[in-house]
């Protein structure tokens, strides 16, 4: 499968969506083919072996055929066009779909070390050992090294098609080739050494997968609330709209993700106060154009008509500058606008999440310059670090 890059604007954004979508179902038909093949190997050494450990690796990776399922149903509604009830898409049922992966394999997780338990007990009970053969044992290092391959396979596929289903899926594989590696090091040690270590070993690898189960649901339900997206994402985006002539400051931008690949989000460019609507309306098309194009992106454009030229203004500004320096919980300032003769001055400032207190830090901003310029009233917008 060819990968494909969204930034050329000579790829169709609904052709990447489509090939990303077969690229995601081809890679989970191959799941499904080897887990089921899996599921036969284990299962049947299982039951002749009498290990308990083998049949719960089977069941396993049952589960694991059942994941690619759903990652395939998963996928195919997350590209299911925006409708009237659902106009931003269904791109985000691909996140739930990762919560559900991650809730198998806290199953699988939890079953493990059930069943672990339950082999302790009955071994103290019966003092019987599960029943290898070297056969059984060569059978469990090809299930590895197919689970391996698998599970690499995904990883790979989840990297190059920004797929959060399948990198769920590829974490999954990889634990369950520890399993697998656990259940062949207690059948060595059972065969060769005949001292019992199958069911504390289940037990230590449950607990490993409880916490990669724990960590792909804890991830995906943070892209469902909504994170803040990554910042060499975000300069980059700055940079470019920057780039572009008779921008001279990009602030607020703001991006809200509706699936892989999938933005709307605005931002605020600062301009000359003496441009035209004309002009304002052709850098606001060359911007949305750019992010729609480069980044799949719908952009909304607000505008800042920066004015500090005259002497009063400069004055302000620099003062509003050196309070907010002041305060380390200000990250910035920007929006600065003064009306001289309706006496108004505009400004925003971007407060960190750590502040707990923004409006009286805002507001503290604004007594004091009220106190050297009591002549004119002060707006403050607060901004948070987005």
């Amino acid at each position: 499968m060819e990968e494909l890059d969204i930034q050329n604007k000579d790829v169709s954004l609904t052709d990447y969506s489509k090939a990303r979508e077969k690229g995601i179902v081809a890679t989970s038909f191959v799941g499904i083919g080897g887990n089921v093949l899996l599921v036969a190997i284990k299962a049947v050494v299982g039951f002749l072996a009498g290990s308990i450990s083998l049949i719960m690796d089977a069941l396993n990776n049952l589960t694991d055929a059942l994941s690619s399922i759903i990652t395939i149903i998963g996928t195919k509604l997350s590209n299911k066009k925006p409708d009237r009830k659902h106009p931003y898409g269904h791109g985000r049922i691909e996140y739930l779909t990762a919560t559900i992966i991650g809730a198998i394999i806290l199953f699988a997780g939890g079953m493990a070390i059930y069943e672990s338990i339950v082999s302790i007990v009955d071994y103290f009970s019966t003092k019987i050992m599960p029943n290898y053969t070297v056969v059984a044992l060569i059978l469990i290092g090809v299930g590895i090294i197919i689970k391996l391959g698998i599970g690499l396979f995904y990883r790979i596929q989840a990297k190059k098609l920004n797929s959060d289903t399948l990198k769920a899926s590829a974490t999954d594989a990889l634990f369950d080739v520890a399993l697998s590696l656990g259940t062949l090091v207690s059948a060595i040690v059972a065969l060769y050494g005949h001292f019992y270590i199958e069911g504390y070993v289940g037990i230590v690898i449950g607990l490993f997968i409880l916490k990669s189960g724990f960590g792909i649901i804890r991830e995906s339900l943070s892209l469902i609330i909504g994170i803040r997206i990554d910042d060499e994402t975000t300069t980059k985006i700055k940079v470019d709209i920057a780039s572009i002539d008779g921008v001279y400051g990009v602030y607020d931008l703001i991006l809200n993700n509706y699936g892989t690949n999938k933005y709307i989000g605005s931002v605020h460019i600062a301009v000359k106060e003496d441009l035209n609507a004309q002009d304002i309306m052709t850098l606001e098309k060359k911007i949305s154009g750019m992010m729609y194009l480069k980044y799949n992106m719908i952009m909304t454009v607000g505008v800042y008509a920066e004015n500090i030229s005259s002497p009063v203004a400069k004055e302000i500004k620099s003062y509003l500058d050196e309070l907010t320096s002041e305060n380390e919980n200000i990250l910035s300032t920007h929006g600065f606008y003064i009306n001289e003769e309706e006496k108004f001055v505009f400004y925003d400032i971007v407060i960190s999440f750590d502040d707990k207190t923004p409006q009286d830090t805002c507001d503290g901003i604004k007594e004091k310059l009220k106190e050297k310029f009591p002549e004119y009233k002060y707006i403050c917008n607060i901004d948070y670090d987005y």
